[in-house]
């Protein structure tokens, strides 16, 4: 594989991975000269044209199963481009193919789930659903959603039966074609939010599922798509959940709780096990759950925040202190209080985790998952030789020597830092 070709990818790869460093070495490089560890991801592609190995590697954090079921699928879709292309062929299109193609063609081939023949099915209906992400209705974003399972009707219908879901179903069943979303109906009261289609492998509509508890959810459950979880970890091996967001974003919720993410014309993996690896030993697994789900909605919903989790003597530092727009003021101080000490779980079911969070300045949690304070700023100037980037970013390097930090960008990407570095970027 000539390397320019590969350079066409690198990016694209490395950003899907979390920002891990992503190589192609020739024959003469075997995996067992490469160390083998958590953090070290090798794959072989063999072809007519040659023998070659990628390698991902990543430090600071281990790949995860999920990771390493899609590098699998990255490494199968470069091997059927590299097997394809004709010796002497016209690279150019070569090069645009794998560049457009690759990342589709290797979650499509995750979500079928070892069946060989559900992999144009589920590409129809991502690209269909992409198409309609484009699409707006009287200036509001045309959204929808399917719930596609694997099993028997009769077995997705007692799934739903004891997932508090109200079920309507279609007879005859409606095949899905790229006329599917001609009338807006078809996405105005199946919007992908509480009620999507009920969707066989094979691309037939067969009903409606409504969730009937989405209205009584709190915010981060609605957008990090705990009802879809539910219904999927139901409804037999390999079914999954797809939907658009108001952002008009593609989301495929997969089993246990990963979710695929089709953001500014690329892919993204969201799995909580990153962030679950990231904060053991450092905060309570509970309030970790909680954090987690809040981290992603925050990213759905484009707000940005800094969250530190350390000792809370850290604020005798000195270098941490309150900062006048992030709560300084009397009255905010006051209202503070009355939140000092709540944990991240209890803060997330009364709704004032993503205020609390998404206002000015950083907040701290302790290892116990209370919350010490927030509205906190880093004076910076004691970390010279971190500042790397605007603010939110400089702030998340240098207060990374206290504590484990994520930070969520106000255009969605998170980062996870420690000691100083960008461990983990999402989006």
């Amino acid at each position: 594989m000539p390397i320019k070709h590969f350079e066409s990818i690198r990016k694209m790869v490395e950003d899907f991975f979390g920002g891990a460093t992503f190589t192609l070495v020739g024959e003469e490089i075997t995996p067992c000269e490469v160390e083998q560890s958590g953090n070290y991801l090798v794959k072989r592609i063999t072809t007519e044209l040659g023998t070659h190995h990628f390698v991902l590697q990543r430090n600071g954090l281990p790949f995860t199963d999920t990771e390493r079921k899609i590098a699998d699928e990255v490494a199968e879709a470069m091997h059927i481009f590299i097997a394809n292309r004709k010796i002497g062929g016209d690279i150019i299109y070569y090069r645009t193919a794998l560049l457009t193609s690759l990342l589709d063609v290797s979650v499509s081939r995750y979500l079928r789930f070892n069946r060989h023949r559900a992999f144009w099915s589920i590409q129809k209906l991502l690209q269909i659903l992409k198409n309609l992400s484009y699409q707006r209705y009287e200036g509001t974003p045309a959204t929808s959603g399917f719930i596609v399972y694997r099993n028997k009707i009769e077995e997705f219908n007692v799934a739903c039966s004891t997932s508090d879901c109200l079920r309507h179903d279609f007879n005859p069943g409606i095949n899905i074609s790229a006329n599917f979303f001609k009338s807006p109906l078809t996405y105005r009261l199946v919007s992908g939010q509480g009620t999507y289609y009920a969707c066989n492998i094979n691309l037939q509509t067969t009903g409606m599922v409504k969730f009937m508890n989405y209205g009584n959810r709190d915010a981060v459950d609605r957008l990090s798509l705990r009802d879809n979880l539910t219904l999927v970890n139901k409804a037999g091996e390999g079914a999954f959940a797809v939907s658009i967001t108001p952002s008009s974003e593609l989301e495929v919720m997969t089993c246990p709780d990963s979710i695929f993410v089709w953001r500014k014309g690329t892919w993204s993996l969201f799995d909580p096990n990153i962030f679950r690896n990231f904060l053991s030993g450092q905060l309570d697994a509970k309030e970790t759950e909680a954090l987690i789900l809040t981290v992603y909605s925050l990213s759905k919903l484009r707000l940005g925040t800094i969250v530190l989790i350390a000792d809370e003597n850290i604020l005798v530092s000195g270098d941490l202190q309150k900062g006048t727009a992030g709560g300084k003021g009397i009255i905010s101080q006051l209202i503070i209080s009355f939140f000092k000490g709540k944990t991240i779980s209890s803060l997330k079911h009364s709704g004032e985790l993503i205020s609390i969070l998404s206002s000015d300045g950083m907040t701290l949690f302790n290892k116990d998952g209370e919350l010490v304070d927030t509205g906190i700023i880093i004076n910076t100037c004691t970390t010279l030789g971190l500042v790397t980037g605007g603010g939110r970013t400089t702030a998340a390097t240098a207060v990374s020597l206290f504590g484990k930090v994520i930070k969520v960008s106000e255009d969605g990407p998170i980062e996870l830092y420690e000691g100083g570095k960008c461990v983990y970027r999402f989006g």
